[in-house]
């Protein structure tokens, strides 16, 4: 990997640039946290080659999203699976958006 590579990376939000112990620090939680996110399977850390838990920011801003749950009482599984189906839902309407905009194209009365 060159420096320009590593460079490239800066801006992927799917790089797992954090180990658990940054992530657990920046997201101002535990590493147990992290690990019952990953049991509850809301996130999937890839690994190093020494086996350690890597964190990209894509992961981290849905565990910060578990963490307010949580912090509002709600509980850890419960948490994990609002944001699943959330994220469900949103991916469902985006689909819904491009169908109707395909849709609308193909339809010679949408453009009189």
């Amino acid at each position: 990997m060159t420096a320009d590579d590593s460079f490239g990376r800066l801006d992927d939000d799917d790089y797992p640039a954090y180990t658990m112990g940054r992530a657990a620090e920046m997201l101002g939680t535990t590493q147990g946290f992290l690990r019952a996110i990953g049991e509850a399977r809301l996130i999937t850390p890839l690994r190093s080659t020494g086996g350690h838990r890597r964190y990209s920011r894509y992961q981290l801003r849905i565990a910060a999203r578990a963490r307010e749950l949580v912090d509002q009482g709600t509980p850890i599984e419960a948490a994990c699976r609002i944001i699943i189906l959330e994220d469900q839902l949103e991916e469902a309407q985006r689909l819904n958006a491009e169908y109707r905009r395909a849709a609308g194209s193909t339809d010679p009365s949408a453009s009189a």
